[in-house]
């Protein structure tokens, strides 16, 4: 299979929120094929990039070779970020970058399972370790399967897919479950939409924890940057963006203040950040070259003097 090259998603917008200054270090959270790391060590950044695949950091390590000591690779989550920084004595940090979700490199490869277009395993782990998107679909019982398709993938027909994937067990490739789907759901070759698409984003999020990641990764960003140290973050779908724009707006002082499961938080914390200029999408131009920008969402906030928030507390 020849795959396309991986394009970073709003390059230019992410390197200019980040404003980076020579010798400032900054963090790539999410490092993929390391398009957003290049443009920061070009900008003169020391970068320290994560990513929990083992197959991006063996990917990555002719480029921390070439920055000579300018790049730190380690292979960890990036709710993991607080601590790894700390353990090599890198905190505070000037700036970090997050580019959520599944990367190109691994929707290219059939033989990760994280993608209908091509058959492949059932797999879809990130890490490669832990449950795989087989044992899961192959052991869940119906119920959760269900709950899975309807709070990760926003599917309307949750509980009949569920019915059907149980019904088809068992299911080892990509193709199987993309079929039980589609023959569910309904689908023609022509369909702009693949009725599948949805499964498989609900089922990828489930298993690589996406959004507890997401919320927990933004948290410990906002304890490792230094005052007027900035936050991007790229999302991809709506569930992605809602976590984020919300996080952003709490912790600037945007919500309303408390409620009544939580009357005192808004009260005693100060706000963290001030977020900076509004969401960021495509142009068309972009998207031309590269679809899958289609779907990007760029926010950005700038961190204040205040302490972080306590960890668990939420307006």
């Amino acid at each position: 299979m020849v795959t396309a090259p991986h394009v970073p998603v709003l390059l230019d917008d992410v390197i200019a929120a980040l404003a980076i200054m020579p010798g400032e270090r900054h963090v790539d959270a999410t490092f993929g094929a390391g398009g957003y790391t290049r443009a920061m060590l070009a900008g003169g950044a020391q970068v320290i990039a994560f990513d929990r695949d083992p197959d991006a950091i063996a990917g990555g390590q002719g480029l921390a070779e070439a920055a000579d000591g300018g790049l730190t690779l380690v292979h960890a989550v990036f709710s993991a970020i607080e601590a790894e920084l700390t353990q090599r004595d890198a905190v505070p940090v000037d700036g970090v970058v997050m580019d959520i979700g599944v990367s190109s490199m691994q929707l290219d490869q059939p033989d990760r399972g994280f993608s209908f277009q091509a058959d492949g395993p059932l797999d879809m782990r990130m890490s490669q370790s832990g449950t795989s998107a087989a044992e899961f679909l192959n052991e869940a019982d119906e119920e959760e399967i269900a709950d899975v398709l309807h709070q990760f993938g926003e599917e309307p027909r949750a509980r009949r897919v569920a019915r059907a994937i149980v019904a088809a067990r068992p299911l080892k490739t990509t193709l199987d479950l993309a079929t039980v789907v589609r023959r569910t759901l309904g689908y023609r070759p022509h369909d702009k939409k693949d009725p599948s698409t949805r499964t498989f984003q609900a089922i990828r999020i489930h298993l690589n924890r996406e959004l507890g990641e997401l919320a927990d990764g933004l948290a410990a960003a906002e304890r490792v940057l230094k005052p007027g140290g900035r936050l991007a973050v790229v999302t991809f779908h709506s569930l992605e963006d809602r976590l984020v724009k919300r996080f952003f707006r709490e912790r600037s002082g945007a919500l309303p203040g408390g409620s009544r499961h939580l009357p005192q938080v808004a009260a005693k914390a100060a706000p963290s950040f001030e977020t900076v200029g509004r969401a960021v999408r495509a142009d068309e131009e972009e998207i031309a070259r590269n679809p899958r920008a289609r779907s990007a969402t760029l926010r950005v906030a700038q961190r204040t003097a205040a302490a972080p928030w306590p960890k668990g507390e939420t307006a």
